[in-house]
């Protein structure tokens, strides 16, 4: 028996009005949350098309000549960032007005493959051995409204398709359960000589991989207890006559603990290392993560926070260096210091839904632009007034001794904390002797700081 997928009624419908505006298709990606029993789907967007696309619609292309595989998981990254904790992009859907046959269900496969291979690459995660490795792709026949849904395992690069229940349920996600907590980070990236000459993102990465170790490893307080990880996450909740917990909106507090010292049975070696430069992210970040509310389990609800925490700061920089890469930023002389805040973070609720999704706002951005990017992202329309942005904005300032780096305080008329941030940095450069720049990104802050240590 095939796995089953339980979808909300609005994604349904959803399909039902995707208009092919005389394309011979679309495309689009199926959003929800994987569990071992089964998958839900609570959203689904259309890849938007490209503009030489717009152009060719009066000629449209036979079959499927003009599917764009690369524009399709360009867009599944993107709207990967709009997910939080315990959200994934699930599968891949076409609607189309022809008949279900070898080519479409050749190029589900090939789209559903390239779609979880290229969000994979940008993880700081692994999927653990016990989650499930199928990826849904699903056929909607706009003429006919017949559905054939079937799975891949996309672990397995040979794996053919197995036959999957698709099941509609109203109002699936409003008694979901948020996890939210605020993570205070302070992640040191030292440039070695042999390093520098990687792109700023490569050396980024590298150094937040190691900083993920820290995440995973941490301990969890839900609620100020730490609890057993086959416990029940509702354990010692309201019952309601149904035996489920009560159907209200659970927000849950999330409090993160890192390991600060080995075990007595670990041994630590140093490592010296001759260095150029260095990245510094300093800041707090907000974390949310969701979970279903189907008996959900303590490790299922820990593994969506903490992949939260490492995939909102691996975005943020990731968005950082495409906006310094768009703008043509050019680099400053090693005399100079160099500022830069990541973008703070704003969600966005579904309608009907407790979920909320997210994206990333830099300061000169307006709401119409996170509105229009939601629109274009995720094919739904939102209302300004229902943007919340969870981080403050901060003011940056620029310090001009012999290094490039970058910080930020909270928005004062005053700024004594501007010369102990220059005496730090200036101490670190003389206990270093060979740090020529520092490239420090800063995430939007709030008003307290716990140091990590690396």
């Amino acid at each position: 028996m095939g796995r089953t997928y339980i979808v909300e009624e609005n994604v349904g419908q959803y399909l039902l009005n995707v208009d092919l505006q005389g394309k011979a298709f679309v495309s689009g990606l199926l959003i929800g949350q994987s569990s071992s029993q089964k998958d839900y789907v609570i959203l689904a967007t259309r890849t938007p098309p490209k503009e030489e696309q717009n152009e060719n619609l009066k000629h449209p292309k036979a079959k499927l000549d003009n599917l764009d595989e690369e524009w399709a998981t360009e867009h599944a990254n993107q709207v990967s960032r709009m997910l939080p904790g315990g959200l994934l992009v699930l599968g891949v859907f076409i609607i189309t007005a022809l008949e279900m046959g070898n080519d479409f269900q050749n190029a589900l496969r090939r789209l559903v493959f390239a779609v979880e291979k290229s969000l994979n690459k940008k993880r700081l995660w692994n999927f653990t051995e016990e989650e499930v490795s199928e990826r849904v792709t699903l056929y909607l026949c706009s003429s006919t409204k017949k559905i054939f849904c079937r799975t891949y395992d996309v672990h397995d690069p040979k794996s053919s398709a197995k036959p999957a229940d698709w099941k509609y349920q109203n109002g699936l996600s409003t008694s979901w359960i948020s996890l939210e907590c605020t993570v205070h980070v302070n992640i040191h990236i030292p440039l070695s000589t042999a390093s520098v000459s990687y792109p700023l993102e490569k050396n980024t990465k590298n150094g937040l991989t190691r900083w993920a170790k820290q995440i995973e490893n941490g301990v969890y307080l839900i609620n100020g207890q730490v609890k057993a990880e086959d416990c029940d996450l509702l354990e010692g909740q309201k019952k309601s006559s149904r035996g489920n917990a009560q159907a209200t909106s659970h927000c849950l507090d999330v409090r993160v603990l890192t390991q600060l010292l080995l075990n007595s049975d670990h041994r630590s070696t140093a490592t010296v290392q001759i260095c150029s430069g260095s990245v510094n992210l300093k800041g707090a970040v907000k974390c949310r993560a969701y979970i279903h509310s189907n008996k959900p389990k303590v490790k299922d609800a820990v593994q969506a926070v903490k992949r939260d925490i490492l995939n909102t700061v691996a975005d943020r920089c990731e968005i950082l260096f495409e906006d310094l890469l768009m703008n043509e930023i050019p680099e400053k002389k090693d005399s100079e210091k160099e500022f830069h805040i990541l973008p703070h973070r704003v969600f966005v609720p579904i309608p009907g839904s407790a979920v909320m999704l997210c994206d990333y706002k830099f300061g000169d951005e307006s709401a119409e632009e996170i509105r229009d990017h939601f629109i274009e992202m995720l094919d739904h329309r939102i209302q300004i007034e229902d943007l919340e942005i969870a981080e403050e904005m901060n003011t940056v300032y620029v310090n001009s001794p012999m290094n490039t780096e970058a910080t930020l305080d909270n928005t004062d008329d005053e700024q004594p904390k501007q010369p102990i941030k220059t005496t730090i940095l200036l101490k670190i450069q003389q206990n270093t002797g060979v740090i020529a720049a520092f490239a420090v990104a800063v995430l939007a802050a709030g008003l307290s700081f716990h140091y990590f240590s690396d």
